[in-house]
């Protein structure tokens, strides 16, 4: 689902429609010849019971916020899924221009509690904009020692698109590329629009040829659950199971559980663990 066009690191409510619509199949028997994929604007109005003109001026950001009744009717007409609809409620909602830069709230006593309490399951905190603010011995031993890291370095997409190393380890990178980029979007919808996130994608925009070409997907997703494999170079490959939470009352932050598959893969998290605590001082936590 689209969100921007490729050079564009803020999402419009225009290039969403516009994507999204060249995305839809027309329907059987549609008239005329087709110079592009898609729907055209007069198509996507007659779904969507309005004018061609309100719907040409939504793609060119002149239309007014739309109603709610007005989105709905939109979101068929692209069918669109639950996130897709979610973002199309999300650009409607005339947010106002960037922020300035967006302070996290330092991680509670009680939250990294939470996190140290998960014993063989690497967990994580999150910022909107994919920045690491805390994290158990499991996530230090098993994902990545953040603690060993500088400030900025602790970003999953940096790290995604930046680091060879820890690419390697990820058998599945495309798939785990493709799903962090599709949840970057709607997180950062969802918290606002801020000169943080814009410069984060402007930066690997120039950065990376691999983001460049999975940014132009315009993909949404929701966190939901997954799995992601982790190649270790004395254990072998570690199968985990991740589900994801808001972290409520802490501006945007969301924790990140990674849970072993099977006995065996908890049993190579807690010999890692075991490996990386006998390696040096504590240093699981945050910032």
């Amino acid at each position: 689902m689209s969100v921007n066009t490729l050079n564009d690191p803020v999402a419009s409510l225009g290039s969403f429609l516009r994507d999204r619509r060249s995305r839809v199949r027309p329907d059987a028997g549609a008239p005329g010849r087709r110079r592009t994929p898609g729907l055209r604007r007069e198509e996507v109005a007659a779904r969507a019971c309005i004018s061609v003109a309100w719907y040409t001026w939504l793609e060119q950001g002149r239309g007014g916020p739309p109603s709610a009744e007005v989105l709905e009717r939109l979101a068929r007409a692209l069918e669109l899924d639950a996130a897709g609809r979610e973002m199309l409620f999300l650009l409607a909602g005339q947010r106002p221009p960037l922020s300035g830069p967006v302070v996290a709230p330092p991680v509670t006593p009680a939250l990294q509690r939470v996190l140290d309490s998960l014993g063989t399951s690497p967990a994580i905190v999150k910022t909107p904009t994919w920045d690491i603010v805390a994290w158990n011995a499991a996530a230090a031993a098993t994902l990545v020692d953040y603690a060993a890291l500088p400030v900025q370095e602790r970003n999953i997409l940096r790290s995604l698109f930046g680091n060879d190393d820890r690419r390697g380890r990820l058998p599945d990178w495309e798939e785990n590329a493709r799903w962090a980029l599709g949840v970057f979007r709607i997180d950062t919808a969802r918290a606002g629009e801020s000169s943080d996130a814009a410069a984060l994608t402007a930066e690997l925009l120039a950065s990376s040829a691999d983001f460049r070409r999975l940014w132009a997907e315009n993909d949404v997703r929701n966190h939901g659950v997954g799995t992601k494999r982790i190649r270790h170079p004395r254990i072998g490959t570690i199968t985990l199971e991740y589900s994801a939470f808001s972290v409520e009352g802490a501006g945007g932050l969301s924790m990140i559980v990674f849970t072993p598959t099977s006995q065996a893969d908890v049993q190579a998290v807690e010999a890692l663990v075991a490996d990386w605590r006998s390696a040096g001082p504590e240093t699981s936590g945050g910032r």
